[in-house]
């Protein structure tokens, strides 16, 4: 029995020689293995002060400056400066719907046109001139095929046609620029 007894002492003494109920060298052991080391704790400081610098470079745009953004900042005030011309009279106009000029016919285009004019003395010209201003468009859309009018170059090269037929008409003012706010093709 006294051997049993010296084997269980003999187990419960640690490796050093020294009791296992002994304070002082418990709890350094236990305090070692739970604290992270120190080269950790300052590597993850650096990480979220870059993190952070750089999140406040891009938040305030010096990022932005620094790669070569800054150009478009510059560019962007000068647009800015940049005064764009006050729009004119609009003059709205009914709606036209005309057969496109297509092999079978079966082709139809609805139009509805706003005038923009230089100054407000050119609505009573307008007014007087309606009749030959629908006639030219008339004749004009009707002499359209869709194929022309199809893309956006056609409906440019349109609204150029309309301006010019409009202009000639025109004696005291000018019509300034040609909007579409309906067009539709059937």
């Amino acid at each position: 029995m006294a051997e049993k007894e010296k084997n269980a002492e003999e187990k419960q003494k640690p490796e050093n020689g020294k009791k296992a109920g002994d304070k002082k060298t418990a709890e350094p052991e236990e305090t070692k293995a739970g604290k992270p080391p120190l080269n950790l704790i300052v590597f993850a400081l650096l990480v979220v002060l870059v993190l952070g610098g750089g999140a406040f470079a891009w938040k305030s745009g010096m990022l932005n400056k620094m790669i070569g953004g800054g150009e478009n900042a510059k560019v962007e005030k000068k647009i800015k400066k940049i005064e764009k011309p006050d729009i004119g009279t609009i003059y709205p106009m009914e709606s036209f719907i005309v057969n496109l000029m297509d092999p079978m016919g079966k082709r139809y285009l609805k139009v509805k046109i706003a005038l923009e004019l230089t100054n407000e003395e050119s609505t009573s010209e307008v007014d007087k001139r309606l009749p030959q201003f629908r006639d030219g468009i008339l004749t004009l859309l009707s002499s359209k095929t869709f194929k022309e009018i199809n893309d956006l170059s056609g409906k440019y090269q349109l609204r150029a046609e309309i301006l010019g037929m409009l202009n000639g008409y025109m004696k005291t003012g000018r019509v300034r620029n040609v909007y579409f706010t309906e067009f539709i093709v059937q």
